[in-house]
């Protein structure tokens, strides 16, 4: 119930601002190009919210397996040492989330105690960052997703995306569907 809630959130903020994000620079180019003008705010907005993009992004990729990871060696393991290392991986990635995390809470908070202003927007910066330790502690939660599947079996360790075995797929397809011609 909770991770498809999460999903939800996930995808639709990926989706607004993206959509959020293409309109505004649409806006801005046709207002520097055909009017020699533009928006004081637009392009820290625009920035800021590629930041949120991404930290969500970062999450969300997890969730779907779309990082890429180097697994050669794993692969040739066998089924028991794949979920050992895996797991090792789930580890580390959540240390590395945590780290990130409490940096990012302690650079928010200073941000906060010190009542910095973002430069062009009327927003206190501290709202703007708030993402870092929201988009890590949303990464650790699909990290942890990915450690409980290893746990359980369902899984052999971290999904990753795997393009060269994309490819040579979609190579043997398109070369059987030659033979039938």
């Amino acid at each position: 119930m909770l991770s498809r809630i999460v999903d939800r959130v996930e995808e639709g903020l990926i989706a607004l601002l993206l959509a959020a994000m293409t309109l505004l620079t649409f806006v801005l180019v046709i207002l520097r190009y055909c009017f020699n003008s533009g928006l004081s705010w637009g392009l820290e907005a625009t920035e800021y919210m590629f930041g949120w993009l991404i930290f969500i992004g970062i999450a969300y990729g997890v969730k779907v397996g779309s990082h890429i990871g180097v697994d050669v060696v794993v692969r040739r393991l066998s089924p028991g040492m794949q979920r050992v290392v895996g797991m090792l991986a789930v580890a580390l990635a959540l240390l590395y989330a945590a780290l990130m995390c409490y940096g990012g809470y302690i650079y928010v908070d200073k941000m906060h105690l010190l009542g910095v202003e973002a430069e062009e927007i009327p927003v206190p910066r501290w709202i703007l960052l708030i993402i870092v330790p929201i988009g890590m502690a949303m990464m650790a939660f699909r990290v942890a997703q990915n450690g409980w599947a290893i746990l359980h079996g369902k899984a052999a360790g971290l999904k990753l995306a795997d393009e060269a075995g994309e490819m040579i797929e979609q190579f043997k397809a398109t070369e059987h569907g030659k033979d039938r011609a």
